[in-house]
């Protein structure tokens, strides 16, 4: 029975758009769908030369024909082979103001580009470095902006939370809840936000991986819920660095999973001695272009307009101005693996 439930829920494509049954990623191109001779991809100026053998590639993109089958996912604008999701915003509601701005920007940007988009915030902020540092504006009145963007923007919103009783109160407020990546293998966590009947955004643990998000994905399943995304965001590397290994987002796309990748908090310098963290921002569009060529169906990108003065998470966030420039590299990647896909 659980195997016929996820038959019906992950039905979207093979290779690149939200929640669908693929085939294997690395795959021997000859009489396959998706995979790509080199030298037919090049230009004729460009062919490789007759001595040496025509170079296979396998193409992450999507499945046209399987891309409506899922109405969760759809919901979020992934109805196109070319298209990924965007979940992007500030780190956490500063003020409403300053929400607005951001997510005004995003929704232009996003709606430019035909690019489907989340707005995220966090409405508290738990997991800190030190006890000084910034935690929210208070529960009610970040989550009372946050309803205000998702009704007079009309935009999809989603906020993170920390423990059972936070799951019902986010959920009415957001539509996704997302689970921090600390606290990913959490049973009871897991079925309090599937409860809620909202998209469960997982964050795949910097200290997990790929075997252990199908594990927590299950979790959410059992307790009724099939509307499940999982992002990846990098593991540790020594004590005070991160790095995402690629390999990750088609292993859990093998899952049957839809794959985000956190582009900045994946480059985040973790356990610094002066208790902020650290980061490395200017690796992040570096980050979401290679995350897109891995077959990524979406990027989470966490933004300011002026990430200096951000009162949390500021050093690794990408500047709101850059982000055009971002998704229009972007989105030429991921329509060149759709076009090559046909």
């Amino acid at each position: 029975a659980h195997s016929h439930r996820r038959d019906r829920t992950w039905q979207m494509g093979n290779q690149g758009g939200l929640g669908r049954r693929r085939t294997p990623v690395l795959q021997r191109a000859s009489g396959v769908r998706g995979a790509v001779s080199a030298s037919a991809a090049l230009p004729p100026a460009l062919s490789l030369s007759k001595g040496f053998p025509t170079v296979q590639l396998p193409i992450f993109a999507p499945n046209p024909s399987r891309m409506a089958a899922n109405q969760t996912l759809t919901t979020l604008g992934l109805d196109a082979p070319d298209k990924f999701l965007l979940i992007a915003g500030p780190c956490v509601v500063e003020s409403q103001d300053i929400t607005f701005e951001i997510a005004s920007r995003l929704k232009a940007l996003c709606a430019a580009f035909d690019v489907p988009f989340v707005f995220k915030a966090s409405y508290r902020k738990a997991n800190r470095s030190s006890a000084s540092s910034f935690t929210g504006i208070g529960d009610e009145k970040a989550l009372e902006i946050l309803s205000a963007v998702s009704r007079e923007l009309g935009v999809t919103v989603l906020t993170d939370i920390h423990s059972e009783p936070e799951a019902e109160l986010a959920a009415q407020h957001v539509d996704v809840l997302q689970i921090p990546a600390f606290l990913c293998r959490q049973t009871s966590l897991l079925e309090a936000a599937a409860r809620t009947g909202k998209i469960v955004n997982i964050k795949k643990g910097q200290f997990a991986g790929p075997a252990t998000m199908k594990l927590a994905a299950e979790k959410v399943f059992a307790a009724g819920n099939e509307r499940v995304l999982i992002t990846e965001r990098g593991n540790f590397f020594g004590y005070e660095d991160l790095v995402v290994d690629m390999r990750n987002i088609p292993a859990m796309r093998s899952y049957d999973l839809p794959v985000i990748l956190d582009c900045t908090h994946s480059l985040q310098r973790p356990n610094q001695a002066a208790g902020v963290t650290g980061g490395l921002p200017q690796y992040i569009a570096t980050m979401a272009r290679a995350g897109i060529a891995a077959g990524a169906d979406g990027l989470f990108i966490e933004t300011h307009p002026r990430p200096a003065e951000a009162l949390s998470d500021g050093a690794n966030m990408l500047p709101l101005h850059e982000m055009e420039a971002l998704l229009q590299s972007v989105c030429a990647i991921r329509k060149a693996l759709a076009h090559f896909s046909r």
